[in-house]
């Protein structure tokens, strides 16, 4: 009786897919937040794949998830492009912020204990001790010093007892640090914003939640008006 030949069939790695398509995800939207993918930017399937050095599975599935939390665009039979940038989004954006934030802000300050309050000194101990700049002759942020900076932030609000409200404002940090590099802006002349942020913490571990929250607001608002008047946004 003859024999009949084993057949086999390949499929997908999907764990390996996923895990490309995180990797693709990451450098994507590194590229879009630095400025390096520019506002209104088609983003062309063939030219990522080239560039990232990737397959088209892991790019859809990179692109579907920055599509998701609004990284990307994603036009009706036209593909995918980087999010425009206006003044008015700006807006939107900080205004958004200030509210989130005000409610995550008063609910940790109403929480926090003192592993929370240990956070918050470390969090602005590293922020203190980093270089805003590259180095001197840099228009570009020391990416550890918005790492420091982003958690910070992150730390006065990590008591409020809401994980989705912690990733909505985490989110939102992330485009309006979009805009400050796009505006290509590492400081600002007549504004000191690490006494900004150390007199944001001092009234947040004196627990004085209006003061606290009129500072943030300030911080916020006087940073889109500053980025605004650079020019760079409609």
């Amino acid at each position: 009786m003859a024999g009949h030949a084993s057949q086999t069939t390949s499929t997908p790695d999907t764990g390996s897919i996923s895990t490309q398509a995180s990797s693709v995800y990451d450098r994507l939207q590194t590229d879009i937040l630095t400025g390096k993918l520019r506002p209104g930017h088609k983003l062309r399937l063939k030219d990522l794949i080239k560039h990232y050095d990737t397959g088209n599975s892991p790019l859809r599935e990179a692109l579907n998830r920055l599509s998701a939390n609004g990284m990307v665009v994603r036009e009706e039979n036209r593909g995918f492009r980087v999010p425009p940038a206006s003044a008015d989004q700006l807006g939107e954006i900080t205004r958004t912020r200030c509210w989130l934030e005000e409610i995550a802000l008063r609910e940790s300050i109403k929480n926090g204990d003192s592993d929370w309050e240990e956070r918050i000194v470390l969090a602005f101990h590293w922020l203190a001790r980093t270089a805003h700049r590259i180095d001197e002759a840099s228009k570009s942020t020391s990416p550890e010093w918005e790492q420091h900076h982003r958690e910070f932030h992150l730390a006065l609000i990590s008591a409020c007892n809401s994980s989705i409200l912690i990733d909505f404002c985490a989110e939102l940090h992330q485009r309006a640090f979009r805009y400050r590099n796009l505006a290509e802006v590492v400081e600002y002349r007549d504004r000191h914003e690490l006494e900004e942020h150390e007199e944001l913490q001092w009234a947040v571990l004196r627990r004085d939640a209006d003061k606290a929250v009129e500072l943030l607001r300030k911080h916020h608002t006087v940073t889109a008006e500053l980025l605004v008047e650079t020019g760079h946004f409609d």
